[in-house]
C-alpha cells in the first residue's frame, strides 16, 4: 500500500472549513440566544427540522448493524472488507444524532437527567436514550481495533477483536429496540400525524425502513470510498461490484417486506379512501416512487448484475428514507393546523443540518486517510 500524505489545502477542506466556521457561529448563537432565535418552533409545533434529521441520521446509521449482522452472525464473510467503513459511517451517524439532539433540547445541559435525576423506565424517550447510549458505546468499542492497529497496541487490539461477535449480537438487539421505539414516539400523537403515516405498527415501519436504509448506505459508502480513496481501498473494482450485486438482493427483500407491511396496514385500518386526496397523492409518491420502484430496481440490478443501477437505486432509497422522516416530522405533522400556523423551518435550522453533515463527512475523510479502515494493516493481514 503506497502511503499518500493527506494535503491540508484542498477544495473540499476549504469549503468544509467555511461551512463549519459559519455553522459554528450559528450554533453558538443558538445556545446563547435560545431556540426561539435560531428556529421557528412554537408551543404548537415543538418538533421540527432537527427532529426530522435526528430520525434520518439514526436510520441511515443502520449501515453498522446491518453489515455486522450479515458478516458475524450469518457468516457472510465475503462482505468483511466493507465492515469497517460501514461501522464507521454508522458511528458518525449516531454522533450527528447526539449533536443535533443537543441543539434541539431546550436545556441541553440537563441531558443526563433521564439517567441520574429523574429516570423514567416506562418512558419511550428513556428507552431510546438508554439504547442509543449503549449502542453508541458498542460501536465505539467495535471501532477500537482500528485505533489500536494505528497506535501499534497489539494486546488491546486482540482483546477487543475477541469480543466482536458478542458486541454484534448486543448491538443488533439495541438497534432493534431504539429504531422501533423512535417510531413508537409517534404513537403518542395520533391526532397530530396524518392517518396515512400514523399506524399502531409504526415502530415496525421504522425498524424495517432502517434496515433498507442501512443496506443502501453500505452500498453508497463502498462506492464513494472506492472512488475517492482508491489508493487506500485494497479490494478491486470487480470485487466491489460483485459485493454490490449481492447487497442488492438483501435491499430488495427489505424493501419488499416494508412495502407489504404498508399495504397490510392500509387494509387493516381501512385507509384506502385517503389515497384519493391531495395528501394521498403525496403518500403514493413516497411509497411507489421510493419504496416499490427501488425494490424492483434492486431486484432487476441483482438479477442482471448491474452494479451502476444498484448504486443509483441505493441513492434513491436513501432519499426515500429522508423523505419519509421529513414527512412524518414536518410535512404531515400537525396537518390540520391552518396554513398560516404551519411550521416552516428557519434558515438557521438548515445551516445547522448542513454543518453537521459537513462535519460528519470531514470526520470520515480524516479517519480513513490515517487509519486502517479501507485496507488491512500490514501487521494484521493474516488475521483478517
Amino acid at each position: 500500500m503506497n502511503a499518500v500524505k493527506p494535503r491540508l489545502i484542498t477544495p473540499f477542506n476549504v469549503v468544509a472549513g467555511l461551512i463549519l466556521l459559519f455553522g459554528g457561529v450559528i450554533i453558538a448563537l443558538r445556545f446563547t440566544q435560545g431556540l426561539s432565535f435560531a428556529t421557528n418552533l412554537s408551543h404548537a409545533t415543538t418538533w421540527g427540522l432537527w427532529t426530522g434529521f435526528k430520525l434520518v441520521f439514526v436510520a441511515l446509521a443502520a449501515s453498522g448493524y446491518t453489515l455486522t449482522t450479515a458478516v458475524y452472525i450469518f457468516g457472510m464473510h465475503e462482505y468483511h472488507p466493507l465492515v469497517r467503513p460501514s461501522v464507521l459511517a454508522g458511528f458518525i451517524g449516531y454522533t450527528l444524532f447526539i449533536f443535533i439532539l443537543l441543539f434541539d433540547l431546550g436545556r441541553a445541559w440537563r441531558i443526563y437527567y433521564p439517567f441520574l435525576v429523574q429516570p423514567g423506565p416506562t418512558s419511550a424517550l428513556f428507552e431510546i436514550a438508554l439504547c442509543v447510549g449503549l449502542y453508541y458505546t458498542t460501536q465505539f468499542l467495535e471501532l477500537t481495533p482500528i485505533g489500536f492497529e494505528w497506535l501499534g497496541m497489539k494486546r488491546w487490539r486482540k482483546v477487543f477483536v475477541g469480543g466482536t461477535v458478542g458486541m454484534t449480537i448486543f448491538g443488533l438487539v439495541l438497534s432493534m429496540l431504539h429504531q422501533s421505539t423512535l417510531g413508537a414516539l409517534f404513537l403518542t400523537v395520533p391526532t397530530k400525524l396524518h392517518p396515512l403515516w400514523y399506524s399502531p405498527y409504526i415502530p415496525l415501519h421504522f425498524f424495517l425502513s432502517s434496515a433498507m436504509g442501512g443496506i443502501s448506505m453500505v452500498i453508497l459508502v463502498g462506492m464513494l470510498s472506492k472512488r475517492i480513496f482508491s489508493h487506500k481501498m485494497e479490494i478491486s473494482r470487480e470485487t466491489l461490484d460483485k459485493l454490490t450485486v449481492g447487497l442488492a438482493k438483501g435491499a430488495a427483500i427489505a424493501l419488499a417486506v416494508y412495502f407489504a407491511v404498508k399495504l397490510v396496514d392500509l387494509s387493516i385500518a381501512g385507509k384506502w379512501h385517503y389515497l384519493f386526496t391531495p395528501t394521498g397523492v403525496w403518500f403514493l409518491f413516497e411509497v411507489l416512487g421510493f419504496v416499490l420502484l427501488p425494490c424492483l430496481l434492486f431486484a432487476h440490478g441483482h438479477r442482471e448484475k448491474k452494479p451502476r443501477l444498484i448504486r443509483f437505486t441505493a441513492l434513491l432509497t436513501v432519499l426515500g428514507i429522508i423523505l419519509n422522516r421529513i414527512n412524518i416530522a414536518i410535512v404531515v405533522f400537525n396537518y390540520d393546523l391552518p396554513a398560516a400556523e404551519r411550521y416552516v423551518p428557519h434558515w438557521m435550522e438548515y445551516v445547522v443540518v448542513l454543518t453537521l453533515i459537513t462535519g460528519g463527512v470531514a470526520a470520515f475523510k480524516w479517519i480513513v486517510q490515517r487509519m486502517p479502515v479501507l485496507h488491512d494493516h500490514p501487521d494484521y493481514k493474516a488475521s483478517h
